[in-house]
């Protein structure tokens, strides 16, 4: 359930329409099955929205404070069009080298600097709970962009999202996730959103080096979710709805050879597609290397390109509820 709210003086009475004003997104932990739906019936909304006007004032007069302390292209460009979507204004602080952080400014002292300017901080930042300092000190929402191989929050929610729009359920389905599992934030999230929705099984295919961390499975576990390793994709691929693929981070790794001698464990292709389901979704993060071979991008089940699209969706729909508008 949302945290405390950044805007003590709302009006009770409004609190309690507008449930998410003032709230910090850190941790899919935070989100019950019934603020799921919430989100993903705004996200539906701000889809329609987009394809019918494609920009409304909503946030009119409201600025976002991207911070990004890591490379991103994606999730940056998703916060920064879904603000300007919904009428509102960026700041983009997107090379720290050149900010005063590269002199040595704290995260704290840089939150509460730009709580001054905008209304709403995104950060992405390389450790592990700095999304949590963060929003200890800022005066203003934080949204969690994701923190080092922690948590990537709205990720998961526009892979939920998406699995929603394309396939029309969220549950009694078998979800494989495939690549670097150690290291992937995104499958953190994701696996522990999962657990909301009935009739769910997990798979996870890594090799040894990348498995999913015991930490996520445990709290899985404790959800009566199934869930099962493996060394090989090709058993489970027939009974799989949602093959979520991702890529070995090279910068996740000290020593490069590891990281040469896993980077091509497993590669999606339309030969390997073969024995998928025709009524199935492969979903991807991005930016992809060698998962997936570009000749499958053509095929129907290939989602990955739709699920970002989606993300704009959902990010616009978290905007609009930190902000007091949905």
């Amino acid at each position: 359930m949302p945290t405390k709210s950044k805007n003590p003086f709302l009006p009770f009475g409004d609190q309690q329409r507008a449930p998410w004003y003032g709230k910090d997104i850190l941790t899919v932990k935070q989100f019950s099955r019934a603020d799921l739906d919430y989100i993903f019936g705004v996200a539906h909304e701000m889809r329609i929205m987009v394809e019918r006007v494609g920009t409304f004032d909503l946030l009119k007069g409201k600025i976002l404070a991207n911070l990004f302390y890591e490379p991103s292209t994606r999730t940056s460009s998703s916060f920064n069009a879904a603000m300007q979507r919904l009428g509102g204004a960026v700041i983009p602080i997107s090379e720290v080298k050149y900010s005063s952080v590269a002199k040595g400014e704290s995260l704290p002292d840089t939150v509460r600097t730009l709580s001054c300017y905008a209304d709403v901080i995104v950060l992405r930042h390389p450790e592990v709970g700095a999304a949590a300092l963060a929003a200890k000190y800022a005066g203003k929402p934080v949204i969690n962009a994701g923190d080092g191989v922690g948590e990537h929050p709205t990720q998961a929610l526009l892979d939920t999202f998406t699995i929603r729009e394309e396939l029309g359920r969220l549950e009694n389905l078998t979800v494989t996730m495939l690549g670097d599992l150690k290291y992937g934030r995104t499958v953190h999230s994701l696996a522990r959103l999962l657990t909301q929705f009935n009739g769910i099984k997990l798979h996870y295919v890594s090799p040894d080096i990348l498995r999913m961390p015991r930490d996520v499975m445990d709290e899985v576990a404790e959800k009566g979710i199934p869930q099962t390793d493996h060394a090989a994709l090709d058993k489970i691929l027939p009974e799989t709805d949602v093959l979520y693929v991702t890529r070995v981070q090279k910068e996740r790794f000290d020593d490069v050879a590891v990281y040469e001698k896993v980077k091509d464990a497993f590669i999606i292709s339309p030969e390997v597609m073969k024995a998928a389901k025709k009524e199935m979704i492969v979903l991807h993060p991005l930016p992809r290397v060698n998962e997936i071979t570009m000749d499958f991008d053509a095929d129907p089940r290939a989602a990955y390109f739709r699920q970002m699209e989606y993300g704009l969706y959902v990010r616009m729909a978290l905007l609009a509820m930190v902000l007091g508008k949905a």
